[in-house]
């Protein structure tokens, strides 16, 4: 299938490092970040994961839970955990996915339905695409994707930035300038009237271009 923003995060049930877990029944009512790997022992991962894993109060913070996903069995990800706890100085607090027959890649469109039904014998480049971010909402919608190659490490930073943004759209209706930050002004959807606006935001916002409204980060 083809996932698109605001398409329903498939479900799926599946083994992890942490026990077994229904994925809809597990996300509950946070919001949830499922993040992928293609395969265990790879280097870029191994930083990726130990970083995450230093994040886990700023997503807890935010009612955020996160999950990772690699192309192999569970008892290989306990194993890769090690490796990753002594060379990045942080051990894994959340569920790894095992994969080993592909299927949950495949549900998430990051592998063909050619790919087969086995993760024995293929590489880290057979996988290469599986190397994706969803955030997921509340509602088990998917709210945002990024999709890396396996050369270039994901930007925790950014994916933290891109949940502030949505968190606060979900909240209050407005959207997020180019390079925004927590704290900056923000835009006024051109769905909003401005009468609507005026009643809104009681201290004014300014209008650069009839679609262009900028006003203060609501609060909240």
């Amino acid at each position: 299938m083809s996932l698109r923003i605001n398409s329903i995060a498939p479900d799926f049930q599946a083994e992890t490092s942490q026990g077994p877990i229904q994925f809809h029944e597990w996300i509950g009512t946070d919001w949830a970040i499922l993040f992928s790997h293609p395969k265990d022992f790879t280097p870029v991962c191994t930083t990726e994961l130990g970083a995450v894993a230093k994040l886990k109060f700023a997503f807890e913070a935010r009612n955020t839970k996160v999950i990772g996903l690699s192309v192999d069995p569970v008892d290989q990800h306990q194993r890769w955990a090690a490796d990753i706890e002594e060379t990045q100085g942080a051990a894994v607090n959340y569920p790894l996915i095992g994969d080993p027959t592909l299927a949950v890649a495949k549900l998430y469109d990051m592998l063909p339905e050619a790919a087969g039904d086995s993760s024995t014998g293929r590489t880290a480049l057979d996988n290469a695409t599986v190397r994706s971010v969803f955030i997921i909402g509340p509602d088990k919608r998917i709210k945002a994707m990024l999709t890396y190659p396996m050369s270039a490490g994901r930007n925790f930073d950014e994916v933290m930035r891109l949940l502030d943004a949505l968190q606060l759209n979900a909240r209050h209706n407005v959207a997020t300038p180019v390079n925004w930050r927590p704290g900056d002004d923000v835009i006024i959807p051109t769905s909003v009237s401005d009468d609507d606006a005026r009643r809104k935001y009681p201290e004014g916002f300014k209008t650069l271009k009839p679609y262009l409204r900028v006003v203060r980060q609501p609060q909240g």
